[in-house]
């Protein structure tokens, strides 16, 4: 694993969005409170970096036995087909029981 990667708290790597240090720095760098989390969640914070990190104290959705839940199932990025979230849910899933921070 790339080292230089800033991995999110649901698994997405920060670093390689579009939006990183431009509208975010990275989940954990905002506390969860994302451009989008701003714009689109009642509470203003990501529901994934909410549960994991404010709630259970977890360094990510990685650290929970509960990994997926409904929640981190039912998080989808609107530009994604259903496929694609498939797809990037399992490599996600992966990316943060293999990155045990």
């Amino acid at each position: 694993m790339d080292t230089n990667k800033i991995i999110s708290a649901c698994g997405l790597i920060c670093s390689d969005c579009e939006f990183f240090e431009k509208q975010c720095g990275g989940c954990y760098t905002v506390k969860g409170s994302t451009f989008w989390a701003n714009e689109m969640m009642p509470t203003k914070i990501c529901p994934l970096f909410d549960c994991s990190v404010n709630t259970r104290g977890h360094k990510s959705c990685g650290d929970c036995g509960e990994l997926p839940c409904s929640t981190f199932l039912q998080m989808k990025d609107p530009s994604q087909s259903d496929e694609e979230h498939e797809k990037t849910l399992k490599i996600r899933i992966e990316r943060l029981k293999n990155n045990q921070n």
